[in-house]
């Protein structure tokens, strides 16, 4: 039987935890969290999907608000176990933990690619054909750690942020369990840091997009939606759109050059999209020919 210390707080580390709950040779002795936080207009206290999932299961949990807390440390150190799994915990492993059993993070991306708290979005950012997960035996720095395995797989071009979050999930659920099994087999192998790159949490103010290129406006609209989501300056978030062309030259930016029954196409600076809904600000929703009707919009006339 293996013993492990689960860490981990959204939807990504709940589906980890859950495969390693239903593992029968595997025995979760206690898992770690971020502490619940405030959601909604209401601010509702809501605790994170991992502490969901443990306490149906009856799983010890612990929400330290910093884990290099020396009581906290102390804590941990008393739980016996044969690994630590980390999955978007959210908070920096002290030495004093790393040291207490082999730390094996599940990082959705091919690393060094992509360290830090977005991996999933930049890979859609910079339109990349190839993402994975690499399982990484943790060390003190930032997603440095020796690489045990890198799972990958292809990107397609249209591809949004929730499917591949999902595709990545499953993923990341397998290998967890197969590292676990297999650790002995894997000999972690040293990062390039020639090839690192690093990525930052996400801010609403990301969201903000201009008409300049559409396939990067496309590429914001796949990794941004659906939070924070996509809008111009004006506040408009356009929430259904296509890459119509990213090709064409044109001279001006953000204009009405096609209308048909469902869509309009508008210009950017280089190609252009289709926009089939979109959403003023404090309204609902709508079908972007009832806006450009309601603003008196026509073909020539410019969206921005």
């Amino acid at each position: 039987m293996l013993n492990v210390i689960f860490m981990g707080t959204p939807d990504y580390a709940q589906k980890i935890l859950k495969k390693l709950i239903d593992t029968k040779d595997i025995n979760v002795k206690a898992v770690y969290t971020q502490p619940d936080k405030p959601v909604g207009r209401k601010k509702i206290l809501t605790p994170p999907p991992v502490k969901v999932t443990s306490q149906e299961n009856d799983i010890k949990v612990y929400q330290p608000k910093r884990l290099k807390n020396e009581e906290t440390i102390a804590e941990l150190q008393t739980i016996e176990c044969d690994f630590i799994v980390v999955a978007a915990y959210g908070q920096i492993l002290p030495k004093e933990i790393l040291e207490h059993a082999p730390c094996i993070n599940l990082h959705a991306s091919k690393l060094p690619h992509y360290r830090g708290a977005s991996p999933i979005q930049q890979a859609l950012l910079n339109g990349d054909t190839q993402t994975g997960v690499t399982a990484m035996l943790m060390e003190e720095g930032l997603d440095t750690g020796g690489i045990l395995k890198i799972e990958t797989i292809s990107v397609d071009n249209d591809i949004m942020v929730e499917e591949l979050f999902d595709k990545l999930t499953e993923i990341a659920v397998e290998l967890t369990v197969d590292v676990l099994h297999n650790f002995e087999k894997y000999t972690p192998k040293k990062q390039n840091e020639a090839e690192a790159t690093h990525c930052t949490k996400i801010t609403k103010a990301d969201g903000e997009v201009n008409f300049d290129d559409a396939q990067t406006l496309y590429n914001k609209y796949r990794a941004f939606t659906p939070w924070p989501g996509v809008n111009l300056s004006s506040g408009l978030k356009l929430k259904k759109i296509q890459l119509e062309n990213s090709d064409e030259v044109h001279e001006d930016a953000g204009k009405i050059t096609v209308v048909d029954k469902e869509s309009i196409v508008v210009t950017c600076k280089q190609g252009s999209l289709r926009i089939l809904t979109v959403q003023p600000q404090s309204k609902k929703e709508m079908d972007v020919l009832s806006y450009i009707n309601g603003k008196r919009l026509n073909l020539e006339d410019t969206l921005l």
